[in-house]
This record gives structure tokens, C-alpha cells and sequence, in this order.
């Protein structure tokens, strides 16, 4: 869920920006981004699975994932790390495969915070194209973080 003022800082700027406060430690959700067997769990919107996540977790390093919806159409997308700290910042490109070719690339910053037990986590994804195209990712990534939260939370009381 955005922080209250987060739609009104970003207004007409072609950035996304999601907060969301898990119930999970920083480990534990840095892990679920980092580790394939925990990001298949959760990544893609509500409908989609995650049939493969390869990931070289490391500055330099690429990972490529499969997210697939409900009527089967496969979404390929790739990157590759800028910077990695463990349980606090991951730093990656984001690119969509379009035909085997990559798409327009931008940059994602995700930041993990301890909050009283739980993680605050931060995303920004930029720049984009469009507003419309920022909203899309909006939407998608919304409903992966739901799907997130409810993965960490399980797996922490396991």
C-alpha cells in the first residue's frame, strides 16, 4: 500500500513509488526477492504464477524470470544488478523481453527497514515512458506485493 502522500509527490513524474510495511524481518524479505524458490512464490499479479526465476545475486550479476497469467501468456523479463546489500538495498535494471529482444529498461530500488519487528519496504521503479505505463506497473506490482506480504507472513509463523 502507498504511504498516504506518495501519489501526491509523484504527481506528473514518470516514477513509481509503493511502501509497504511487512510482517516479516528485513531478512526474511530480502531473501524472498533475492532467492529463486522463495520469488516464484509470489512474483507476478494476482492470477499470474512464477514458473522460473534464474538470479545471480550479485553487482554485476543478471537474473531472468517467467511470469505467466491465467489464460497461459508467458511475460519473460531480465536485469541486472547494481548494487546489493544484504537485507537492506537491492539495486537492478528492469527490462521486459519483447520477442526475444529487450524492451525499454529502467531502474528499480528496493530498500528494506526494520520497523518494530517488520520490514518497511520501499520501491521505486523509473523512469517510464508514460504516466500509463508507470500506472500499469503500478497495478501489477500492487498486486505481487500483496501476494509478497501473505508469503512472508506464512513463512514466518512456519
Amino acid at each position: 500500500m502507498m504511504a498516504a502522500n506518495d501519489t501526491d509527490i509523484r504527481q506528473g513524474k514518470l516514477e513509481l513509488v509503493i511502501t509497504r510495511v511487512l510482517d516479516a524481518p528485513p531478512i526474511l524479505v530480502y531473501k524472498a526477492w533475492t532467492e529463486p524458490e522463495h520469488m516464484v512464490r509470489w512474483m507476478g499479479p494476482k492470477g499470474f504464477t512464477a514458473p522460473s526465476a534464474k538470479m545471480d545475486v550479485r553487482p554485476g550479476g543478471q537474473y531472468r524470470a517467467l511470469i505467466r497469467s491465467g489464460e497461459g501468456k508467458d511475460y519473460w523479463f531480465r536485469g541486472v544488478y547494481r548494487e546489493v546489500v544484504e537485507a537492506k538495498r537491492l539495486v537492478f535494471t528492469f527490462a521486459w523481453e519483447e520477442d526475444g529482444e529487450r524492451g525499454q529498461e529502467n531502474l528499480v530500488t528496493v530498500t528494506f527497514a526494520e520497523e518494530n519487528g517488520k520490514t518497511r519496504m520501499t520501491f521505486r521503479q523509473a523512469p517510464f515512458q508514460s504516466m500509463d505505463e508507470r500506472d500499469g506497473h503500478e497495478g501489477g506490482w500492487s498486486e505481487a506485493f500483496d501476494k509478497l506480504s501473505a508469503y512472508v507472513a506464512a513463512i514466518r509463523t512456519s
